[in-house]
């Protein structure tokens, strides 16, 4: 805790009561359950001389899972995830910021913490930024030399949405680099089932087509529109199929003329709405529609 702010440096995730699993690309999975089966199986390296990963650093654009990646690697450590918070380890006082670091770095080693350095190139920017003040820039030393010296017993993460911010020779010092890029379909398809909940059933019918507009989008932003549908349709703003279609139109403008027909198609190969809803929706012809997916169904569900 800072002792002028009386703030807490350290802020505490846990969830070893259990915690779904993160939706990620199939590298990223394996080198995460990498990271875990080394510590759970520590002894056995122990016994030939090695030692597990010590730190890693996620790399990444906000909301694709780098939080809870590390959330969920504390969980199978059947331990809570300490993040260190920056905004109480910044002081204006100088020379306060060093010994707020220290003091969480040092509290975190002792208790052989999973902890996470989130947003790291807030406080380890390159040295040669001319931008910044010495402070920042003895932070970076400070940074460098724990984690040279991080404990076995304990698992010391990071993650940065701007990597090009990282001084270099940080980079160095992390045994592990885990780069989260965009969402694959796969995970987007699995993220709209996953956050449609006890609805699923309800929307099922869109499902492709909700992952098909959604492609684009950080698994975040798929958790905030899913949501935001699934709060409309409890409130009976509007049935099922004019929410799905209003939230389809509102991600028309982002998609592609390519993207446009592969959603064009999904719709019509499902066999629940009519080519002309479909046309209206994606502004793809109907011959164009026809050609790709066969005859249109008698009886569509209107989506509009």
């Amino acid at each position: 805790m800072d002792s002028d702010s009386r703030l807490a440096l350290i802020r505490e995730f846990d969830d070893r009561r259990g915690l779904e699993p993160p939706l990620l690309s199939a590298s990223v999975h394996r080198q995460i359950e990498s990271i875990v089966l080394e510590r759970l199986e520590s002894d056995r390296l122990a016994a030939k001389g090695i030692t597990p990963t010590r730190s890693a650093i996620l790399v990444g654009p906000p909301g694709v899972g780098k939080t809870l990646s590390a959330r969920w690697i504390a969980a199978r450590l059947r331990k809570p995830l300490w993040v260190l918070d920056l905004t109480a380890v910044m002081s204006s006082l100088l020379g306060k910021t060093g010994n707020n670091l220290r003091a969480a770095l040092d509290h975190a080693k002792a208790n052989s913490a999973v902890l996470l350095l989130d947003e790291i190139d807030a406080i380890a920017k390159r040295r040669s930024d001319e931008s910044d003040i010495g402070e920042l820039k003895r932070l970076v030393t400070v940074i460098l030399q724990e984690v040279d010296q991080w404990p076995a017993t304990g698992l010391l993460l990071a993650a940065t949405n701007h990597p090009e911010l990282v001084d270099p020779a940080l980079w160095r010092r992390f045994e592990a680099v885990v780069q989260f890029g965009k969402s694959e379909p796969a995970a987007v398809s699995a993220a709209v089932r996953r956050f449609l909940g006890e609805d699923l059933a309800t929307f099922e019918p869109w499902v492709d087509a909700l992952s098909s507009t959604l492609a684009d989008a950080s698994l975040s932003d798929v958790q905030r529109s899913i949501t935001a549908l699934r709060r409309r349709h409890a409130l009976n703003e509007a049935d099922a199929q004019l929410l799905v279609g209003q939230l389809l139109g509102d991600g028309m403008a982002s998609l592609s003329k390519a993207q446009r027909l592969a959603l064009a198609i999904d719709l019509a190969k499902s066999g629940q709405h009519t080519h002309q809803d479909v046309s209206k929706l994606t502004g793809v012809a109907r011959d164009t529609i026809r050609r790709h997916a066969g005859p249109s169904p008698r009886r569509g569900r209107g989506l509009k």
